[in-house]
């Protein structure tokens, strides 16, 4: 079969936690991937319902232009959550957890911090496809800072490159979050997990545990990674 005709699996990335490795940052670092195919069956309904939204006049925050899960209120967020639950299929959720204290100092520049938790998560993701895939393409959020996008697509394109199969292409763009729903969607489930574990609230995370395949605390065993 030609891969013209074989899926192109969609990889969505978001993460969650400051990039502050002092005791006034964020306890942890989280990185969350949304693996989807064609037709994007819950976009449809998502764009519905923020019609539905600005119709009756329900505010999320003002002047939405698109779902943000720590900006949206409760009732936009209940709803969105029961969504991804219904509308997301099992299994299409990855996610590393990665305890910030345990962090090495020569592993916490973006440069080697990135292709490193990225490896993991893409592990993950790519090692778990059920399917045949066509082409990889991983989408992420806008980055503004050059370093850090660097950092990133570095990440991704060699993790890719060592585990697909020998002829698969791929690519990785960047989005503003605003611009794709499957941002959003990946948005969701990451701030469903940093809740749980920085905070220890797992109500949105028992919504959407059925859709979580993976979740990866990379230092369980508390080993301390400093390279």
């Amino acid at each position: 079969m030609s891969s013209a005709k074989l899926p192109t699996v969609y990889i969505f990335l978001d993460e969650g936690g400051n990039f502050d490795f002092s005791s006034k940052g964020s306890k942890y670092f989280i990185l969350t991937c949304v693996s989807l195919y064609r037709p994007f069956s819950l976009h449809t309904e998502l764009d519905t319902y923020k019609y539905d939204l600005i119709e009756h006049r329900i505010k999320p925050r003002l002047e939405m232009e698109y779902f943000h899960c720590a900006e949206d209120n409760k009732y936009v967020r209940k709803s969105l959550f029961e969504k991804l639950q219904s509308k997301i299929p099992p299994k299409s959720v990855d996610t590393v957890i990665v305890e910030k204290n345990k962090t090495g100092p020569a592993l916490q520049a973006p440069e080697k911090f990135y292709p490193k938790m990225l490896g993991y998560l893409l592990k993950y993701a790519i090692g778990k496809v059920s399917e045949e895939i066509g082409e990889v393409v991983v989408i992420t959020d806008s980055i503004p800072v050059a370093k850090k996008r660097k950092a990133i697509e570095k990440g991704v394109k060699l993790n890719l490159a060592a585990m697909l199969p020998k002829g698969v292409p791929y690519r990785i763009m960047h989005h503003a979050s605003r611009s794709h729903y499957g941002l959003q969607i990946a948005d969701y489930f990451n701030w469903a997990v940093y809740r749980k574990w920085e905070h220890g609230d797992d109500g949105a995370f028992s919504i959407v545990k059925s859709q979580i395949r993976s979740e990866f605390d990379i230092f369980r065993t508390g080993t301390t990674y400093y390279y």
